[in-house]
């Protein structure tokens, strides 16, 4: 068999496999949206009222979460002030080499990054904060069960159940991975065209 017959052929199949994954993306986003709808729904119906929810419970998760956001605030604003104590002990020291040049810039750069995650966090606080005034904290996102409290207690601000949160990782790996068979297959191509 020629090379050019089983390019073709890997074209192919690489072309049915990327079909077939687009029906499966289309059937997923529509599963995704039936699935929305009836946890609005089951919100709508289950949504209790702060009042009755256990006073307890309710006393206790907020306290966790401001805890949370309280600890959270006080390590992004030290570390603001460290970078900010570092940008200005650097002019004081003068001209830096290129390679401590370099270091310095990607030292900012992870600290900035670290700090932009605390920053995910502390709006995904604030919004459990805002769920559990209205009442709908602690139910899944994807399927509307409540969320166990284990896990509420180990990540507050948890939107999704155990198994929905697994099972929108499994899918996320799967489009990674299928973005990376793309990426390999059109290499592939360009460098037999």
């Amino acid at each position: 068999m020629a090379v050019d017959d089983q390019a073709k052929i890997q074209y192919t199949e690489e072309l049915h496999a990327w079909q077939f994954h687009c029906i499966q993306a289309r059937d997923v986003k529509r599963m995704r949206a039936e699935r929305l709808e009836r946890s609005r729904t089951h919100m709508a119906v289950t949504k209790a009222p702060r009042e009755q929810m256990n006073r307890d419970r309710y006393v206790e998760l907020k306290k966790i979460l401001e805890e949370r956001r309280r600890e959270i605030m006080s390590e992004v604003q030290g570390r603001m002030r460290d970078v900010r104590a570092e940008g200005a002990g650097s002019t004081v020291q003068g001209v830096l080499d290129a390679a401590e040049s370099s270091e310095a810039d990607i030292q900012d750069e992870i600290e900035f990054a670290l700090i932009q995650m605390k920053a995910e966090t502390l709006n995904k606080i604030d919004e459990a904060l805002r769920r559990l005034e209205e009442g709908t904290f602690g139910y899944c996102f994807e399927c509307g069960e409540e969320i166990s409290e284990r896990r509420l207690r180990a990540l507050p601000f948890a939107v999704r159940c155990k198994d929905c949160e697994e099972a929108r990782e499994v899918a996320q790996q799967r489009e990674r991975l299928m973005a990376q068979r793309r990426g390999a297959a059109s290499l592939f191509l360009d460098m037999q065209g």
